[in-house]
């Protein structure tokens, strides 16, 4: 992957953050992982990425997508896709529709939980020519090794693997877009500082 990573050619996916499937997260904080993922829900309401939000079964034990995406991106939310038990969400026809109407080639991915809602989409799409970042801090599998595994099976497909922070420092790129002065920017120094603390 050389394509850099700008909101103008980016696409958020967030895969599954719901609540139940939140829990299932013991390879990383599980609080921190919330954090992050609403991080960069904000960043790209911010930014104006186009962001396509999807979940599994949310009458089980998967539960809904945290309401705090509601919050942050009403739009996208109202719009998830509701999947129901399709594993991959990249062979969901609604999803993989939602992703091509972005009309963006590069893909900032991030999946609850890693082992089995991320790994899968996330090469998939690069088999179809897409860039991805996988966003790892806003992921998580139940077990290290489980977890391990996927980023290994992810970067040997091509998919780059990253963090929160430096993918939001790679979208802002400079202090000064609009709204970059907000205490609520992603391209502010609190920004950075607010993410790595307690959201709940």
């Amino acid at each position: 992957m050389t394509a850099t990573f700008t909101p103008e050619n980016s696409a958020l996916l967030l895969i599954d953050h719901q609540v139940g499937t939140m829990q299932l997260i013991n390879n990383i904080d599980v609080q921190q992982a919330k954090r992050m993922s609403l991080a960069l829900a904000k960043t790209a309401s911010i930014l104006g990425i186009p962001t396509v939000l999807t979940s599994s079964q949310e009458d089980r034990l998967q539960g809904p997508l945290l309401p705090e995406l509601k919050d942050i991106l009403p739009e996208a939310f109202e719009k998830r896709v509701k999947r129901e038990g399709i594993v991959n969400a990249w062979t969901d026809a609604n999803f993989k529709a939602a992703v091509e109407a972005t009309g963006r080639k590069n893909l900032i991915m991030a999946g609850v939980t890693t082992d089995v809602c991320l790994v899968f989409p996330a090469i998939d799409a690069v088999t179809e020519g897409y860039n991805v970042q996988a966003v790892m801090d806003a992921s998580g599998s139940p077990f290290e090794l489980s977890e391990d595994m996927s980023r290994r099976r992810m970067q040997d497909a091509g998919v780059v693997l990253t963090a929160t922070n430096t993918m939001i420092a790679e979208l802002a790129r400079t202090g000064a877009r609009p709204r970059a002065n907000s205490s609520s920017s992603c391209c502010s120094p609190r920004f950075f500082h607010r993410s790595s603390r307690n959201r709940r």
